[in-house]
């Protein structure tokens, strides 16, 4: 069984890094704006008085789960891109206004500020390494690659959030 996940691990990461060699910067900018766009759409279906909603008591809310990949966002991006962060490490899940119009403004804020981030960037650049994190040594735009997977695994966990809240959560908008 472990063989089977590395396995699994190393094709999921193999797609994953030839998909950012093919994709150009306008490409990229392009699914970010198509995230952003869909991340609005969960942020309106969730109703205003369950942004604090929880499936478990140890879980996040819904808001503390947009507020968590926002700032990841920021750090992935800043990493990436050079451009420094207006928030600090974890600010936006900190923030002590969790309602439904702060927190969509903070995480819309958290999409702004990579794509314009990403226009900057040039196919040369994207080539280029960092390290995230002071230890995982990876290009630029695999760094921005790993920021859109985070996004996109905690806007789908909310599924399940607004679900529970009663709403129906918006169609999956792939293209």
């Amino acid at each position: 069984m472990k063989k089977l996940k590395l396995v699994f691990s190393l094709i999921v990461t193999l797609l994953t890094f030839q998909s950012v060699n093919a994709q150009s910067v306008d490409e990229m900018v392009k699914e970010w704006e198509r995230a952003k766009t869909y991340t609005k759409e969960y942020l309106d279906a969730m109703p205003a008085d369950k942004y604090d909603i929880k499936p478990t008591p140890e879980m996040r809310s819904f808001a503390e789960q947009m507020l968590h990949f926002t700032d990841a966002n920021y750090a992935f991006a800043a990493a990436a891109t050079g451009e420094k962060s207006p928030i600090g490490q974890g600010e936006s899940e900190k923030s002590a206004d969790k309602s439904k119009e702060n927190t969509t403004k903070l995480v819309l804020a958290g999409y702004d500020f990579v794509i314009a981030g990403i226009k900057k960037m040039t196919p040369a650049t994207m080539s280029e390494n960092v390290k995230m994190f002071g230890r995982f040594e990876m290009t630029k735009g695999m760094a921005i690659a790993k920021a859109f997977e985070h996004q996109t695994h905690h806007r789908g966990q909310t599924t399940v959030y607004i679900r529970l809240a009663g709403a129906k959560p918006p169609q999956e908008k792939l293209f």
